[in-house]
């Protein structure tokens, strides 16, 4: 296994330093999740591009309690998730089955980094669309529960995956080029 971002920069690992880089990917999660695009019945926001990067950057404990962090104090009533909103009445509405799939995507993105993953751009990439789909199988399957009867499942693929493709692989793209480049900036060869 080698080391992730966080790991680089904060070599000396203690619990103290552990729970601050879980807050602090918490809450930039809950930052990014504030920059959004309206669309029904899930809006486009920056959440998938801070939990894949938190994620890859703090490597798949860390980056698994982070969003789990982020998830909890949403649930207790901060206003964390997509335009301000919280409690469990929202975790268990349309966006439910996308907040669940955060949780795996970071997992996921953690994991391939303490591989490597996030050193290279096409390597980054790579890990991100495998977050993105982690994601998506999520999201789309628990909007399939909710709405599924109106619209059957192309209808679900049709308002839960077809209207992120764009944004989501900008953002993979974004993640794809920032990783590698802190890593050129710590003097780490790919």
């Amino acid at each position: 296994m080698q080391q992730v971002l966080a790991e680089r920069i904060l070599p000396r690992r203690t619990a103290v330093a552990d729970g601050l880089l879980i807050l602090l990917g918490s809450l930039f999660i809950a930052a990014l999740a504030q920059v959004r695009v309206p669309l029904q019945p899930v809006p486009i926001t920056g959440q998938t591009l801070a939990v894949l990067l938190v994620g890859m950057a703090l490597g798949s404990r860390r980056g698994v309690l982070a969003v789990l962090a982020y998830l909890a104090m949403g649930a207790a009533g901060l206003p964390f998730f997509t335009g301000a909103q919280s409690g469990i009445a929202y975790m268990s509405g349309a966006t439910g089955g996308y907040l669940a799939g955060f949780i795996v995507a970071a997992a996921l993105v953690g994991w391939l980094a303490e591989r490597g993953w996030d050193r290279t751009l096409l390597k980054t990439l790579a890990a991100m669309v495998l977050g993105n789909l982690a994601i998506y199988a999520l999201g789309v399957s628990w909007l399939a529960v909710l709405v599924g009867g109106y619209t059957g499942p192309s209808g679900s693929i049709a308002l839960g995956l077809v209207p992120f493709l764009l944004g989501d692989l900008i953002k993979a793209l974004i993640a794809a080029l920032l990783l590698p480049m802190a890593w050129m900036v710590l003097n780490e060869k790919p």
